[in-house]
């Protein structure tokens, strides 16, 4: 069993990486995570944070770091990379555009919220702002949106764990969400390296 902790850019992240179902990921993964720690913003995912969280994690008895945060307006994935300037070991993931496009892409998540067995949305890294197509799919299925973005990203993802139907794993089968498949695999493939 391998020891790996999670550094995120926000309370979106942190609360996926938390939940039930992603831990059972990681175990069944052989892997043990030791902590989430959220930087509360990309933007403080920079190299004079990011060495400080590094060391908290390892003091904890990490041996890999795992750092998730959103593309946002970048260009690309390599710019993102570039800013936050992770050291070689760790394994940087960007999800595209952001980390709800991987909600989309969870369809047994996206029914139950909605409330339809018919919805399958097909390409949710198109969206540049997935948060709030979420939002406009509630108001067009059931009438009733989540809100405003800070408090609405949270109530959306409590409500999605609390369903126990928002599974990484189930994002990352969805064919036009690579960034989610990217990250279920490499994360699986650290339990492999114990």
């Amino acid at each position: 069993m391998i020891k790996v902790g999670f550094i995120v850019e926000g309370n979106t992240e942190f609360f996926l990486l938390k939940s039930a179902l992603f831990n059972e990921f990681l175990l069944k993964n052989n892997i043990e995570l030791v902590n989430v720690i959220n930087a509360g913003g990309s933007g403080n995912l920079l190299p004079h944070n990011i060495q400080a969280y590094i060391q908290l994690l390892e003091k904890s008895g990490a041996k890999k770091i795992v750092i998730l945060t959103d593309l946002d307006q970048d260009a690309c994935i390599t710019i993102t990379k570039d800013r936050i300037k992770a050291r070689p070991q760790d394994l940087v993931v960007i999800a595209v555009q952001q980390i709800e496009a991987w909600f989309l892409a969870c369809t047994p998540a996206m029914r139950q919220l909605l409330k339809t067995d018919e919805f399958f949305f097909p390409l949710p890294q198109a969206e540049q702002t997935p948060y709030q197509t979420i939002n406009r799919l509630m108001v067009d299925y059931t009438g009733k949106g989540i809100g405003n973005k800070a408090a609405g990203k949270m109530r959306l993802v409590k409500r999605l764990l609390e369903q126990h139907e928002l599974d990484l794993c189930i994002s990352a089968e969805h064919p036009a969400c690579p960034s989610a498949q990217y990250f279920i695999k490499k994360v699986a493939e650290l339990g492999l390296s114990s």
